[in-house]
């Protein structure tokens, strides 16, 4: 039955089903446990499952990732919460250089079923550090499964499906998406549940298709909502490695034009392989050069000056404009 929820609730429920269907699912990070996180996305887990499931950390991430990488190889399922997207980094390379390469290593013998949630992105106020988009790091990085959520519904399974992936998963969540309330629906079972490697397509069009992830995905809809003179197909790609290029591709060769926007700088960013991807299989298709919107190439600013560096509807129908101008 649908009834209205946020992301961060549907995220906490999620991760209740896995643990209750699951021993072995641990909850691991900074304030996870008394406090419930500094988003409170795990409150009342620690009262409900204790201190030996849902543990409260240091403040040391390479601690955090590299204890994980431990537990999975004695057969435990941990989430880890970073509890800032600019926090990660010192576990980078528990990440990239042991975590991502352990199945292949072993020449498949070791399995990696961690999961690291690191909320993500801009538009709460914060500082640098506080407010980055660092996805593509982790999409480049060959041996991890990177998703990211837009939606209470999505929130719900997706957390539950990367749990219960024997890859490591990197789940993003857009903080400043956590509280706004849409309906979801969270009865049913996790067989029924979509993919959480497959793209959806929000919004039908016909002129033009406009993807996008995360945060984004509600700018997008708000955009394809207020052009009245274009029908706009939003992608929601949810998954970011692997990308689902069938749908992208089948919806673009419909439309011919394409969009990409994300919050991340330009330059580099996860729209620049897109944009390689679809000029590469879709090139007699397309009507006009495929065409990004995002951050600017600076660090993040101030947040008196963090309206002007996101993308924010009239960037986004700016880029739809121009993508009509060929």
């Amino acid at each position: 039955m649908a009834e209205k929820t946020t992301i961060g609730k549907a995220i906490n429920e999620g991760l209740r089903r896995a643990m209750e269907a699951d021993p072995k699912v641990l909850i691991m990070g900074e304030d996870v446990g008394k406090l419930g996180g500094v988003f409170r996305v795990t409150d009342g887990l620690y009262k409900d499952f204790g201190a030996d499931r849902v543990i409260d950390t240091p403040l040391a991430e390479s601690g955090i990732v590299g204890t994980a990488i431990g537990l999975a190889l004695r057969g435990y399922r941990p989430v880890c919460e970073i509890q800032f997207d600019g926090f990660f980094f010192p576990a980078a390379n528990q990440t990239f250089t042991q975590l991502a390469k352990m199945h292949q290593r072993s020449g498949g013998r070791i399995r990696m079923p961690v999961v690291l949630r690191i909320p993500y992105g801009g538009g709460i106020g914060a500082v640098e550090h506080h407010s980055e988009s660092p996805e593509a790091y982790f999409a480049h990085t060959a041996g991890l499964r990177v998703i990211t959520v837009a939606n209470p519904q999505d929130a719900f399974w997706m957390i539950q499906q990367a749990v219960s992936c024997d890859d490591p998963v990197v789940f993003f969540e857009p903080k400043r998406r956590y509280h706004e309330r849409t309906e979801a629906d969270l009865s049913g079972t996790l067989d029924s549940a979509t993919g959480m490697d497959a793209a959806r397509v929000a919004r039908s069009g016909t002129d033009v298709t406009l993807l996008a992830y995360g945060p984004m995905v509600k700018t997008a809809l708000q955009a394809a909502e207020a052009d009245t003179e274009h029908s706009i197909e939003v992608v929601d790609l949810r998954s970011l490695s692997p990308v689902d290029y069938g749908t992208v591709f089948a919806s673009v060769r419909r439309t011919g034009r394409a969009v990409i926007a994300h919050e991340a700088p330009v330059s580099a960013g996860l729209g620049a392989e897109i944009a390689a991807r679809i000029t590469e299989s879709c090139f007699y298709h397309l009507e006009a050069p495929v065409i990004r919107v995002g951050g600017f190439d600076t660090p993040y600013p101030p947040s008196r000056l963090e309206e002007h560096y996101l993308p924010d509807l009239d960037r986004v129908l700016d880029g739809v404009d121009r993508a009509f101008d060929f």
